[in-house]
């Protein structure tokens, strides 16, 4: 129940905005309102950014919710959303949990974010703690493996990791259309008997069905399986999981770097003319800000964060997730997924 009454349900619903919250990230607020302005003008999509009005710049007659604070990537995020009550973080949750907007998007502090997001809209029945669901790039695949939880949570419990692999595998159902996801731990080898205490009990549990029937346990994955098809969703505890999520990207970025750095040089144009055609598609592929950002699993409304230097294509693919997974009824889904355990 939002504050001040039921949230708009049908046409009431799908006519309210993406709450896009201006002043979070690196490049903020012109790339943010710039990506939030070409979905408003590109497509059905509605936005309202969120922000101090005198700072947003140009923002070509999109709606606004006033906010005269800016939580800063260097904040402590528990002690900046009780602090920074009128940030923009904090009025973009609190216009999801009010109904005035079906999600929100930030680039900000992605602890703010979430704190905010669990603050204000607070906790669906059940759910021990929210997750950070990433979509990791699968080039080739048909769609991107889901890391949970890439950074919400450093410290788990089995239990834990059990809703994981349940809200996981409820949005890769969701926003890839998988009919039965396959789940994974990711450990430190295949063998069930592998892993810290914490992997070998969430193993015997999903092994027994604790997480229900809404998806197919395969067991263990290492940090090499990513991009090997193994499987859809991969659990973990947030520690080791951001740990992996900034590794592959920071292998990503050198990659790529590297590749352009020979393909320029004079002595091999040639053969770089005849790469490149087939080497584009593959760093689009690779590239974080064509997935629309990560998503809070667990809390009441849809919250997407995006990387803190996302540029408009981000802020454009954000909106849209968002969007999509607010429609489609990913809170719901999520909700329905969720068994309590003891």
């Amino acid at each position: 129940m939002a504050r001040g009454g039921p949230r708009p349900v049908g046409e009431a619903f799908a006519a309210l905005p993406v709450a896009v919250d201006a002043m979070g990230g690196d490049r903020a607020p012109g790339e943010i309102v710039a990506g939030a302005r070409q979905v408003a003008e590109t497509t059905a999509i509605n936005v309202a950014l969120v922000g101090r009005p005198g700072e947003m710049g140009d923002v070509g007659g999109l709606p606004w919710f006033p906010a005269s604070e800016v939580i800063g990537m260097d904040d402590d995020p528990g002690n900046a959303v009780r602090r920074k009550k009128d940030s923009s973080l904090v009025r973009a949750a609190e216009a999801v949990r009010d109904g005035k907007a079906m999600g929100m998007v930030s680039a900000g502090n992605t602890g703010a974010a979430m704190a905010s997001a669990l603050l204000r809209m607070g906790r669906l029945p059940g759910v021990i703690r929210p997750a950070i669901a990433t979509p990791i790039p699968f080039p080739g695949g048909p769609w991107p493996t889901v890391l949970l939880d890439s950074g919400a949570n450093a410290e788990c419990s089995p239990a834990m990791l059990v809703q994981f692999a349940q809200m996981g595998a409820a949005f890769a159902q969701r926003r890839y259309g998988i009919e039965k996801p396959r789940v994974a731990l990711l450990s430190i080898g295949e063998e069930k008997s592998k892993g810290s205490p914490l992997e070998k009990e969430a193993h015997g549990l999903l092994a027994e069905g604790m997480g229900g029937s809404g998806f197919d346990f395969v067991g263990n994955v290492e940090g090499r399986d990513f991009f090997e098809g193994k499987t859809d969703v991969i659990v973990t505890d947030g520690f080791t999981g951001n740990v992996a999520l900034k590794t592959l990207e920071g292998s990503m970025r050198f990659l790529i770097g590297a590749l352009t750095e020979i393909l320029g040089r004079p002595d091999v144009k040639e053969t770089a003319d005849a790469l490149y055609k087939h080497l584009l598609p593959l760093a689009a592929a690779l590239d974080p800000e064509n997935t629309g950002g990560a998503m809070l699993l667990g809390v009441n409304g849809v919250c997407v964060i995006s990387h803190g230097s996302s540029s408009s294509v981000a802020i454009v693919n954000a909106i849209t997730v968002a969007h999509d997974l607010a429609v489609g009824g990913l809170v719901d889904e999520v909700a329905a997924s969720v068994t309590p355990i003891d």
